[in-house]
């Protein structure tokens, strides 16, 4: 007997540290939302996830904690994540029918066998029939249409919210790996860091990210851009506008987009020879949020002498990889992580 008899109704999902997507088999992307979620004190109940809970952050009064239940990758907050997981899969199950689906899920490469049951418990308690674990670079190599079960070597950087994996694939397999837990929030700590120092302002995690959004690059721009933000004057308390520019952001990201380009680096160092010559010729991937960082792959590709390419959607790439798996599962069940495991 088979494990593999997939109905139509199977679903993906990509529990990122900053976003929750979910594919549902056949129909796409179907959700897409802020992994946080908003939960009542007292009765432990779930008030709202995702949009409504993220407007939440850093608001909200005591008897209401709004949190994001994962972070740099892995679970933090255990409940909170399986209360969030709970409402998203009854959230999509309502709306397309379907009644207890089996879930493919994106979880790092550096995840332990710990939180790897973590994830398991959490999506099997939420109501999934069966849980099947893919590593993200991989489930971002498929999302990327790389072919990986070629005997050829791929390279994927996949920066997030919370980790930035990168990995070396061939024949279906990652060969060597690295998992590093600095990303898009470290770069948002960082310019909330910066402007706290140099200009005396307190800013919070969502104008931080805007920012990096709209000005963050990673080497300087061909014209320097600048914006408007509001924070509170350290000073005296009171709201203040500054205006800051593309070239202050850089400076305020350096040290962690430096740590990023260096784990390429290191993961290249570590490539065999007959990898490593495929890979000078594809050039290297870059996908997860961090890709969009202006100039960012200019640096990386000055600091490898190698080409590299954005993928389409960079965002959606480890979603769409866990849908294409559901869509392949007998060719692709070898990349699966805890179908190796079991019998």
């Amino acid at each position: 007997m088979k494990i593999f008899n997939w109905g139509s109704k199977d679903i993906g999902i990509d529990l990122g540290t900053a976003n929750l997507l979910v594919t549902v088999k056949g129909k796409g992307i179907v959700l897409k939302e802020p992994s946080v979620v908003a939960i009542d004190r007292k009765t432990g109940n779930i008030l709202a996830t995702g949009h409504e809970a993220k407007e939440m952050l850093g608001r909200t009064p005591d008897e209401i904690k709004a949190v994001r239940p994962l972070k740099d990758g892995v679970i933090a907050d255990f409940t909170a994540t399986q209360l969030m997981l709970k409402n998203i899969i009854e959230k999509v199950g309502k709306k397309y029918n379907i009644g207890r689906p089996r879930v493919v899920v994106g979880v790092p490469s550096g995840i332990t066998e710990v939180e790897e049951r973590a994830v398991e418990e959490s999506v099997l308690q939420a109501g999934a029939k069966e849980v099947y674990l893919i590593e993200e670079p991989m489930a971002a190599a498929i999302g990327a249409s790389l072919n990986v079960e070629e005997p050829s070597g791929s390279i994927i950087v996949d920066i997030g919210g919370g980790t930035t994996e990168v990995a070396v694939i061939s024949l279906g397999g990652i060969v060597v790996s690295h998992s590093l837990r600095v990303a898009g929030d470290e770069l948002d700590e960082d310019i909330i860091n910066y402007i706290k120092k140099e200009l005396n302002l307190a800013i919070g995690d969502t104008t931080a990210e805007q920012i990096k959004k709209e000005i963050g690059c990673a080497m300087p721009l061909m014209t320097e851009m600048s914006m408007e933000i509001r924070g509170r004057d350290l000073t005296d308390g009171l709201p203040r506008n500054v205006t800051i520019t593309s070239a202050q952001i850089q400076e305020a990201m350096q040290e962690s987009i430096s740590k990023i380009v260096d784990i390429v680096k290191q993961t290249l160092e570590k490539t065999p020879p007959e990898l490593a010559s495929d890979i000078i010729e594809k050039g290297i991937v870059l996908a997860g949020g961090g890709a969009l960082i202006k100039n960012l792959d200019k640096l990386i590709s000055a600091e490898t002498e190698m080409p590299v390419y954005i993928t389409e959607d960079p965002l959606d790439c480890v979603v769409r990889g866990t849908g294409k798996t559901l869509e392949e599962l007998e060719k692709l069940k070898k990349v699966l992580v805890n179908a190796r495991k079991r019998k």
